[in-house]
């Protein structure tokens, strides 16, 4: 039986498509894409007709995808890049230059190695100079056009770029300590920490008090403080030392809201900065639950944990 060359798929639809399963939605497709809102909606309507199935379903003020959409997503999303390395190659229009990436410091040994190491791979005279600093200094500096991508660590009601990972708060402390029983609670933060006001605020509505006796230039040093069993710490749970253990539940520390990890692009960003975003993506995708898998990073973000009135189930 021969194959019919007739079925082919319409690139520029599947990039609109592909977008709009990332960004949860046709408005911040057409954004990101430069087209307009019913263009965008013309060219998902167009990969229905062809597949005879419906790929997208409004939610609200979003979207979500059907099944047949997510199974589209994954197989998209390769053809996507092996079309842009396709035309990168034969145009000789190789990636080269430098992109700035900027990744809050407790983020960096868990995530940023592996996107190195695949980005290397797949663009070799091109480079990363990593950027590595508190969320508050990373947006600041992402405004100002110095930094051409960037991850944060914010409340995850609070973010506004595109989540990639939620995750529950916890206190954390040094094993076998029992400082959190202290009065004032001693606890350790940089300087203008995004944690802080949060659990100044935490700790004074639930008639705490607390002293900061330790305070750092940077999380490295910050964490010696709460290793050596002088101070408690609340942070993301994935960031947990070997040396740490989450304070016991009957410790009578106040709940947090989940944060979630957020990637900015700035506007007008060179073309290396867009590849490189992609395969943050992509390493978070990984991450997630096998219940998650190939589902859209918006959407599996805010499946990923149970949360009602700012406090975990």
């Amino acid at each position: 039986m021969g194959c019919d060359l007739t079925r082919n798929l319409d690139i520029s639809a599947l990039r609109s498509f592909v977008a709009v399963a990332e960004l949860g939605g046709m408005t911040r497709a057409a954004d990101k894409l430069n087209l307009t809102q019913s263009a965008v909606s013309m060219q998902v309507k167009r990969l229905e007709t062809v597949f005879e199935s419906p790929l997208v379903e409004r939610i609200g003020r979003g979207s979500a995808l059907t099944s047949e959409g997510q199974q589209l997503l994954s197989y998209g999303r390769q053809l996507l890049r092996l079309n842009d390395e396709t035309w990168q190659r034969m145009t000789h229009q190789a990636y080269e230059g430098q992109v700035v990436f900027g990744v809050p410091e407790d983020l960096v040994i868990p995530i940023v190695p592996p996107i190195m190491r695949e980005f290397a791979a797949a663009f070799p005279r091109a480079s990363i100079r990593l950027r590595s600093s508190q969320t508050l200094k990373l947006k600041e500096e992402l405004a100002a056009g110095s930094v051409d991508a960037i991850l944060t660590t914010e409340p995850y009601d609070i973010g506004t770029g595109e989540c990639l990972h939620r995750a529950p708060v916890r206190w954390f402390m040094a094993k076998g300590s029992t400082v959190y029983e202290r009065r004032p609670l001693p606890i350790a933060y940089e300087r203008k920490c995004i944690f802080l006001p949060l659990v100044v605020r935490a700790l004074d509505n639930a008639g705490i008090p607390w002293e900061m006796p330790y305070i750092a230039d940077d999380w490295r040093d910050m964490t010696t403080f709460v290793s050596a069993g002088l101070a408690i710490q609340a942070n993301m749970a994935h960031i947990q030392k070997s040396d740490w253990e989450v304070v016991p539940a009957d410790g009578g520390m106040p709940m947090l809201p989940d944060f979630g990890v957020f990637l900015y692009v700035r506007d007008n960003a060179p073309e290396l900065a867009l590849q490189l975003a992609g395969f943050v993506r992509d390493e978070y995708e990984l991450m997630a639950p096998p219940s998650l898998k190939n589902k859209p990073i918006w959407m599996a973000a805010r499946q990923n944990m149970s949360y009602k009135n700012n406090t975990l189930y």
